[in-house]
């Protein structure tokens, strides 16, 4: 299925139904006064978040979106049906923005959760409700108010734990193929991951967390150079990153350290909320030597940094690294989180105090 993470849509709730003008007229009963019933409300239209979907590909052909009208009253003191209500299932992790202004207009993100976007208009009052002593035949009905109309900017932003980002080509979807059951494409050239990829990744049997394997990015992504503004923003609500460095055979004037320098750089161009985000740094590749050795000089160049990082030295061909790696990240996601040793069962009872 073709991933769509952002589309414009117009929405259009339902008019009220006018209020009807009528008299009753039944045999032997004279002077049967105003009769006209009210007009229905118009339907609402509703966002709800369906956990079943991940892409916006639904609204990507279809923009307009229209509920259905009251109805106008009718004659002995019969109003008219209300509009039926229209849905719009969206994906978790769906930003609603006012299209002229950009301003953000709800933040669906929980499975279920509904948020009315466009009120339908109100029926309006039939003369039977204008009758007064002074004015018994009222020969005015009220109109009906017309719906809301908007214009809708739908923005996807997924909703991981942790954001696996780095250059094209750094090993990050084979690093997710890995970790969790996710099957990516895998290939030797660059951008090869065009859509975001998740994975729930199992840690240790005892907890889980979920995986995106962000699209790579590059120098400029801040400013949307290879499709930058589309990757980042899926960055945004992780809570952890995995900043992934190759180390074996980068292009003629890459390295390591540049490479890590140049997204970091990138990140806080982009967000100064993301260059405060936690970040896990891995050397890739590590089954190469030449990656290793540069993994290795990286490790100390920043261990020597008035605030020491560590760096984890991965193979995702091997399984080197990964363990550890999966460790590290579970500490920063579930804080207390400690590695359970290896042969550890139940929990042991405590000793009896000696007598």
């Amino acid at each position: 299925m073709k991933f769509v993470d952002e589309v414009r849509i117009h929405v259009k709730a339902g008019d009220g139904g006018d209020g009807a003008v009528a008299w009753r007229r039944e045999k032997f009963i004279p002077r049967g006064g105003p009769a006209g019933g009210d007009g229905g409300n118009g339907g609402d239209i509703a966002l709800v978040v369906d956990p079943q979907l991940s892409t916006l590909l639904d609204y990507r052909y279809v923009r307009e979106h229209k509920a259905r009208n009251g109805e106008k009253g009718g004659g002995s003191d019969m109003n008219g049906k209300d509009g039926a209500d229209l849905e719009l299932r969206v994906p978790p992790g769906t930003v609603v923005k006012d299209a002229a202004t950009g301003e953000t207009i709800v933040d669906l993100g929980t499975p279920g959760e509904r948020f009315v976007i466009a009120k339908g208009g109100r029926g309006g009052l039939g003369n039977m409700n204008y009758a007064t002593s002074t004015n018994q035949s009222p020969r005015f009905a009220q109109d009906g108010t017309p719906g809301e109309e908007k214009d809708l900017v739908l923005e996807l932003k997924l909703l991981a734990d942790v954001g696996i980002v780095g250059y094209p080509n750094a090993g990050k979807s084979t690093l997710i193929s890995r970790i969790s059951r996710a099957r990516p494409k895998i290939a030797d050239y660059p951008f090869t991951t065009l859509v975001p990829n998740l994975g729930v990744v199992s840690w240790r049997g005892e907890r889980s967390f979920v995986v995106a394997d962000i699209p790579g990015l590059i120098e400029g992504a801040h400013s949307g150079a290879g499709l930058g503004h589309q990757f980042l923003r899926h960055v945004e609500r992780c809570r952890v990153l995995v900043h992934l460095v190759e180390g074996a055979n980068p292009e003629p004037g890459r390295e390591p350290k540049k490479d890590l320098d140049a997204i970091d750089r990138e990140l806080a161009l982009y967000s100064p909320v993301l260059a405060k985000k936690p970040q896990i740094i891995v050397v890739t590749k590590v089954d190469v030597p030449e990656a290793r050795a540069a993994g290795e000089k990286l490790r100390k160049a920043l261990a020597r940094r008035k605030k020491p990082v560590h760096v984890h030295l991965v193979s995702a061909v091997t399984g080197e690294g990964l363990e550890e790696l999966l460790d590290a990240v579970a500490r920063v996601l579930f804080k207390s989180a400690a590695p359970r040793r290896e042969g550890r069962g139940k929990r042991l009872a405590k000793p009896r105090a000696e007598k």
